[in-house]
């Protein structure tokens, strides 16, 4: 590894954030020595839209990191209008540090096998490493044009500003955020599957009580 910090990024809708989100940025954050940031998603182009606003998912966000700062977040999606491309945030993001800092995407296995869908896919290697957050047992050996652009790309650890896949082992949390919001709509408490000061002001959780109104 360079003897600059890498940057990480972990986005998503955030709809709600859980432990498995904060597990995994946490671990990635360790893994790699590296400042993680956790970027919401202003509109996310492949899924509905998310049942809390944007000021109400940072809210929750920031109850969440409370107590530490390896974690941060960036809210650079939700200040720009429009879809929010993972491509238009790392050329930001590169604008940003310059050209030499090693930046890294972190992404789920499932998120990785699909890639080849997302928007000028291949230009994220352009501007970024791509760490695939892996669970013990699990696959995510790509298929198609993915597995062709990558071959040669694997590297058991970061070097350099951008460029390869690097797999970086992730304790295993089954949880979602869907069944996060199914719990809430049906009256229940999902509490655990959520930091606990994301509890303690009943308005942060509010829309999502809504759910089963």
């Amino acid at each position: 590894m360079s003897g600059v910090r890498p940057l990480a990024i972990l986005g998503g809708t955030f709809d709600p954030v859980h432990h498995g989100h904060l597990r995994g940025a946490w671990e990635a954050a360790e893994a790699l020595d590296a400042e993680v940031r956790l970027v919401p998603a202003r509109t996310p182009p492949h899924r509905p839209p998310p049942v809390a606003d944007a000021a109400g998912r940072v809210a929750l966000l920031r109850a969440a990191l409370a107590g530490q700062d390896r974690l941060v977040i960036d809210t650079r999606e939700l200040d720009r209008d429009g879809p929010s491309y993972t491509v238009d945030t790392l050329a930001s993001l590169r604008a940003d540090i310059g050209p030499g800092r090693p930046l890294v995407l972190l992404l789920g296995a499932d998120a990785f096998a699909g890639l080849a869908s997302w928007h000028l896919w291949q230009d994220l290697f352009r501007f970024a490493h791509l760490g695939v957050l892996t669970r013990p047992g699990g696959s995510h050996e790509p298929t198609g044009p993915l597995a062709d652009f990558i071959a040669g790309r694997r590297a058991p650890r970061v070097h350099g500003p951008a460029g390869s896949v690097v797999d970086i082992a992730i304790t295993p949390l089954d949880i979602a955020a869907t069944a996060i919001r199914e719990s809430f709509a049906g009256g229940g408490e999902p509490r655990f599957l959520l930091p606990s000061a994301c509890f303690e002001d009943e308005a942060l959780l509010a829309p999502y009580r809504a759910l089963g109104r």
